[in-house]
C-alpha cells in the first residue's frame, strides 16, 4: 500500500508521531499529540486503537506509542512530501520560508508519489528543507544532523546554524531581520539576566545580538571547534 491510499486523518497522524520522535527522545502520549494536532484526547486516543489495528502503531492504554516499521514508513513518506513541496516552494515559486508549512500541510495530501519523486529529481534531490529539516530518501534513509539547541549551548561555544523551527512564522521573519540563516555561524557570549535568554554574535559582525528563551529554543545549532 502507498501513503497515497491512506486516509488523510491516518497520514497526519503517522507524520506528528514521527515528528515527535525526531528531535527528541521522550516517549510519545496521546496527550503529546492530542497538543501537537490540536485534537481532543478522546479523538486521538480513538485514532490509536485503530492505527494499532492496522498494524501501524504499538498501541495499549496508558502507555507510550511507538509506529511500527511499516507505520514508520508511511510517516517517513509523509514528511518527505511535506519538506519536498516546502523546497520547491521556496527555491521555485519564491515562497518566504515562513510562509511555506501551511501550503506544504494541504498539499501533501493531493499530489502523487510520481509527482513527489518528480519534484525531487527537479530539485537535485535536497538533503534538507528551507529550515533545515532534513529529507527523507526515496527509500526512507534520513540523516539528522548533529545539533542542539541553542539554550543549551555553554557560552563563549562557536557554533553553526543547523535547523531553524518552523513553529512560529513571526520568529522565522525575526530571524531574517538578523540575518540569522541556515550555516550562519555564530558565537555565544553569555546568557542574559536570569537565564532568560541568551546573547550571540555573528561571524562578521562586531555587535551583539540578544534572543529571547523561545528564538534561542527554536535554533538548533552544530558546535564546532
Amino acid at each position: 500500500m502507498s501513503v497515497s491510499e491512506l486516509t488523510n486523518s491516518t497520514q497526519n497522524y503517522l507524520k506528528a508521531i514521527w515528528s515527535l520522535t525526531e528531535w527528541s527522545t521522550n516517549s510519545v502520549t496521546v496527550t503529546e499529540i492530542s497538543r501537537r494536532m490540536g485534537l481532543r484526547l478522546s479523538s486521538v486516543s480513538d485514532a490509536m486503537r485503530r492505527l494499532g489495528l492496522a498494524g501501524f502503531v504499538v498501541y495499549h492504554p496508558y502507555a507510550a506509542i511507538e509506529l511500527t516499521d511499516l507505520g514508520r514508513r508511511h510517516a517517513l513518506a509523509m514528511v518527505r512530501r511535506h519538506r519536498l513541496i516546502e523546497t520547491f516552494l521556496v527555491e521555485v515559486l519564491d515562497y518566504s520560508w515562513d510562509q511555506v508549512h501551511d501550503e506544504a500541510e494541504s498539499l501533501e495530501h493531493a499530489v502523487s508519489d510520481f509527482m513527489i519523486d518528480q519534484l525531487d529529481k527537479k530539485l537535485g534531490f535536497p538533503k534538507r528543507d528551507p529550515h533545515g529539516d532534513p529529507i527523507p530518501s526515496a527509500n526512507g534513509a534520513i540523516e539528522i544532523p548533529n545539533a542542539v539547541k541553542l539554550n543549551l549551548v555553554p557560552a563563549h561555544a562557536q557554533a553553526v546554524v543547523r535547523r531553524i523551527s518552523d513553529a512560529n512564522p513571526e520568529l522565522l521573519k525575526f530571524f531574517d531581520e538578523q540575518q540569522i540563516g541556515l550555516d550562519t555561524q555564530l558565537v555565544t557570549v553569555d546568557p542574559t539576566e536570569k537565564s532568560e535568554g541568551i546573547r550571540i554574535m555573528i561571524a562578521g559582525s562586531d555587535n551583539s545580538t540578544t534572543l529571547g528563551l523561545e528564538a534561542a529554543e527554536a535554533l538548533y545549532v552544530e558546535i564546532i571547534e
